[in-house]
Parts: structure tokens; sequence; C-alpha cells
């Protein structure tokens, strides 16, 4: 079933604390589907006024920020032995490659790898642990988690929300076109018929 399909099913409480669980998850260093959990809810709460886009968008920026936050106290705890067992759970996304990537981006971007990381999916999952490992000032991950997430669970929603707005009032219009452009073709095809069968008449009367 589409994520979308399955996200029909349940009520719309359910659906923020999926939201905020599964992007919380992530953001904790556990690979997990956020960003496809979170544009699919958004689309959903387009189209069904159950669903209020602004505790949606406030649920997902929660769990960002929350999760981000356990994943630096973890990382700072567990330190390097905690990257080398998470490549041994996940080798698929935290392969040594995957972490020298990462580590390369914090060195040259520092906090500002944990802000822009939020929009990489790659960094989604590792930013927090990461700076924990790396012992980046907790101050300086607070502002750059708490406004990465801000601007990206939140923004995301409010993007998506007013697309899917935008693109229903939008396919609701092509509808009416259609149906119009339909019933012109229709009307101008049975008068073409109309008039050829009148000049037909006269030829068939002279035979």
């Amino acid at each position: 079933m589409h994520v979308q399909e399955w996200l029909e099913t349940v009520p719309a409480v359910a659906v923020y604390a999926l939201v905020g669980v599964v992007i919380g998850l992530e953001s904790l260093g556990i690979p997990l589907p956020g960003e496809i959990i979170l544009v699919s809810s958004a689309l959903l709460a387009s189209q069904h006024g159950d669903i209020d886009p602004v505790v949606l968008g406030a649920s997902a920026t929660a769990g960002a920020i929350i999760g981000d936050s356990i994943g630096y106290a973890i990382g700072r705890k567990g330190g390097r032995p905690l990257l080398a067992w998470l490549g041994k759970k996940f080798p698929k996304h935290f392969s040594e490659g995957h972490i020298a990537t990462a580590e390369r981006s914090f060195e040259k971007w520092g906090m500002w790898a944990v802000f822009f990381g939020r929009f990489v999916a790659l960094l989604r999952i590792f930013a927090g642990p990461l700076a924990g490992v790396l012992r980046m000032p907790y101050w300086k991950f607070a502002i750059a988690n708490v406004l990465g997430g801000i601007l990206w669970a939140g923004g995301t929603t409010a993007v998506i929300y007013y697309v899917g707005i935008v693109a229903e009032s939008w396919l609701k219009r092509f509808s009416w076109l259609g149906l119009v452009a339909a019933i012109l073709v229709g009307l101008t095809s049975m008068l073409v018929l109309k008039r050829k069968a009148k000049q037909a008449q006269p030829v068939t009367a002279a035979e």
C-alpha cells in the first residue's frame, strides 16, 4: 500500500504522532523514511480538512529537534565505538565511506553542517550523533538544530501543503475545462454531421 493511502486510514492524532516519532527516530540516527512520511502527510493535509497543517508542522519540527538532541547526547557518550557499532548494524547507511564524508562536511562547515544537514538525507541521519562524537559545543549544535528543524520540517510541511492545494484546485479547473471542451467538441461534431446530412439530401433527391 502507498504511504499516503495508508495514512488516509488512520486518525489525525495518529498521523501527528507517526510523523513526530519517525522523524525523531531518523534524526536520532536510525535510517527511516522521515521525509517521505512528512511529504505524504502534508499532501494528505492539503486534501483532507481533518489534518491541521500547523499541528502537523509542529509535530514534525518537535520530532526533528528532539531526535537530533537525543542523537547528540548518545553520540557524545558513545564516541567512536558507537559509530563502529552503527556501521555493523546499518552497513548501508553507516559505512566507513559515509562516515568519512559526513566528517569532512563537519570539519568544513561546523555547526552549519547540522543546519544544512536537515536537507540532505545522509547528513540528516548523521548530524546529531556525529556532532556529539566530534564534541561540537552544545550551544552551537542547539542553535543549528532548532533553526534547521524549524526550517526543514515546518518549511517542508508548508510548501508541500500549499502545492497540494494549488495542484488540487488546478486539477479541478482542468477537469471542468476538459468537460467544457468535450461538450464543445461534441456539439461541433453534431453540427458538422447535420450540415453534411443536409448537403447530401438534395443529391439523394436528384438521384
